[in-house]
């Protein structure tokens, strides 16, 4: 008689990624991480420069963008949106301070169109898009209303806390929507074409 064919063991073969799909998801707790260390950096920055202290808020935004991009997948890919972010943003300043509505208080930088921590704004901005910003990802129409409400509130919000002067409300509040309305949907955009957070299944692809 033949024996009995031996059982094969239950060792279901692994299901191969698609190329490009998502395996390292940012998760809640990196996400609530990350929102509230981009918030503890705006508060740095912003009261910094409101009262005097503006090096330690700069040096607080600096950690907190060290932090983010130690912890992406792709440093060199987050760190190439972070610097798109903040060219971006300071084509942004450049045309807002010809309004002539508003001054910020703080150390200028030569050539710039804003204080240094002003500007270190932007990058912080870019540490939130590929993480805990992440839901916004192809909601352009979305990230548009978004940004027309979030950005006059935090803009007239640091003003408040005396990171700014402002000469004209009547006109800086629709500009500030309009050009949030506006830079949001092109924020998303860039992130979803150089988001470093995500390691993805495609073989070779550099860190």
């Amino acid at each position: 008689m033949n024996p009995l064919p031996r059982a094969r063991p239950l060792n279901p073969r692994p299901v191969a990624q698609p190329p490009g799909s998502d395996v390292s998801a940012p998760g809640t707790a990196l996400r609530i991480a990350n929102f509230a260390l981009c918030q503890l950096g705006w508060f740095a920055a912003v009261l910094g420069a409101a009262k005097g202290f503006e090096v330690a808020g700069c040096a607080v935004v600096l950690a907190v963008l060290a932090w983010h991009l130690g912890t992406a997948a792709h440093p060199a890919r987050e760190a190439a949106l972070l610097l798109s972010v903040t060219v971006v943003g300071l084509l942004a300043e450049a045309a807002q301070a010809q309004l002539d509505a508003f001054h910020y208080v703080g150390t200028a930088v030569p050539g710039a169109p804003a204080p240094l921590w002003l500007l270190l704004l932007w990058p912080l901005l870019g540490c939130m898009l590929n993480v805990s910003l992440r839901w916004l990802h192809g909601r352009y129409l979305l990230a548009a209303v978004c940004g027309a409400f979030a950005g006059p509130l935090a803009f007239f919000g640091g003003a408040r806390l005396g990171a700014a002067q402002v000469y004209d409300a009547s006109t800086l509040w629709p500009a500030q929507a309009i050009g949030w309305a506006a830079l949001m949907p092109l924020f998303v955009a860039l992130a979803g074409r150089l988001d470093g957070i995500v390691r993805r299944a495609a073989a070779g692809e550099a860190s």
